[in-house]
């Protein structure tokens, strides 16, 4: 078994080492007005070529490997535990769900700036990836664009700002319909499409919204993106050290308090909290509706579910806009934290990023999903000192996850009915 494998495994490292050396193993240095490549130091020579030799061995060993974990799994005593009560398991998800939402709303004010400002950045997160999961985990629909409905919440109230001055609660609706209605026009083209292609048509989607957000300069300011995006009111309460328009009135002055930017960015996370509760609400209310039921048929089996009298148009059109709908939200929310947009913010790696969140919280449950996004959110944040291998990390946490554990941190489960046969 080692000598058959040993060309397969000969040829993996051979491929690791191509694609690792030249962009691992190369810095470009300006020196004056040039630039130059220049090899880096030893050390990261040395783990290029301990990370050949780990997948050598790996892929020269890996029917060994891979059956002793497969009985380190088994060694497990819940591996093969029976289903959890559907009651039982409601329960738990709703206790574990009011647990999270108080910890949210008690984080702010114990946390300093940057944690909060943080925890902003993973509520947005946890809005797209719910948002994703109705289109990818529940309707099966592999959505590689996503993040082109981001874009489009955030554009539409970066540039209604900029030209017609509306505030940011006019905005939030109106971004979140816009959104909409893009993911509705998005789903005619694919309605007769499934698995690799409906990948490829929403991925050139998404690049289509960006490289025209880029190119109309003289209305969303191409490359150089829009600025002075406003911050949301609270009741005409500004929460800046001065007044930006006038009629309104200062947040610190009205209750007489001392000045302190910190408020801005708690103000912000509680919004973006409130808008996650709802969004959760909202989709779990439509995973019992007969919609979200259709979603599911169709995931699992397109022919059966026409056959069963569920229009594909319908069920499609209901997820890409739904979808879309709550990315909208987390544009308009997105714009107001950063201040400031560019087409940069939208590239395919947030796409890839999002359907990342989806695939390892479990696809179709909503539990998981938060989960996911807090860790794929906060881990980086924690580990700055490795960041020049973030994403050979996460790429590596994804293979690991995909050959250990394909069904996600917490899978969806429904509820199994056996009949019994008539004698």
């Amino acid at each position: 078994m080692v000598a058959r494998n040993f060309g397969h495994a000969l040829f993996c490292a051979m491929i690791t080492l191509i694609i690792s050396y030249p962009i691992v193993g190369f810095d470009l240095v300006f020196t004056g007005l040039s630039l130059e490549l220049q090899q880096v130091e030893a050390g990261t020579i040395a783990g290029i070529l301990l990370a050949v030799a780990a997948v050598f061995v790996f892929q020269l060993f890996r029917p060994a490997i891979m059956g002793t974990l497969a009985r380190l799994v088994g060694l497990n005593p819940l591996a093969n535990r029976p289903p959890m009560e559907q009651n039982k398991r409601l329960k738990l998800e709703r206790g574990a769900l009011t647990i999270i939402v108080l910890l949210a709303l008690i984080w702010p004010f114990m946390a300093s700036r940057g944690a909060v400002d943080l925890a902003t950045l993973v509520l947005i997160y946890v809005i797209l990836a719910l948002g994703l999961n109705v289109v990818v985990g529940l309707a099966g629909l592999l959505d590689l664009g996503y993040v082109a409905f981001y874009a489009v919440g955030a554009y539409t109230f970066g540039l209604l700002s900029q030209y017609l001055g509306v505030s940011f609660w006019v905005a939030l609706p109106l971004g979140a319909l816009l959104a909409a209605l893009f993911g509705f026009v998005l789903g005619f083209p694919v309605l007769r499409l499934r698995g690799d292609y409906l990948a490829i048509v929403t991925l050139g989607f998404g690049e289509i919204i960006r490289i025209v957000l880029n190119n109309l300069t003289s209305i969303t300011g191409g490359p150089n993106g829009i600025g002075g995006i406003p911050d949301p009111t609270l009741f005409g309460m500004e929460f800046g050290r001065r007044v930006k328009e006038e009629g309104n009135a200062s947040f610190h002055e009205v209750f007489n308090l001392p000045y302190e930017s910190v408020h801005k960015v708690i103000f912000l996370y509680l919004i973006t909290l409130v808008l996650a509760v709802f969004t959760l609400v909202v989709i779990r209310r439509l995973i019992r509706m007969p919609v979200g039921r259709s979603w599911e048929a169709l995931r699992e089996d397109e022919i059966a579910a026409r056959s069963l009298g569920l229009s594909r148009t319908a069920v499609k059109l209901s997820a890409f806009t739904i979808g879309a709908f709550f990315a909208g939200f987390a544009g308009t929310i997105f714009a107001s934290k950063q201040g400031f947009i560019s087409p940069e913010s939208f590239v395919f790696l947030e796409s890839a990023i999002i359907l990342a969140i989806v695939v390892l919280g479990g696809m179709g449950s909503q539990i998981g999903v938060i989960l996911a996004a807090i860790a794929v959110t906060i881990l980086p944040e924690l580990a700055r000192e490795f960041s020049e291998y973030r994403m050979l990390i996460f790429g590596a946490a994804m293979v690991m996850m995909m050959v250990w554990r394909p069904q996600g941190l917490l899978p969806m489960r429904r509820i199994h009915v056996q009949l019994n046969r008539l004698e």
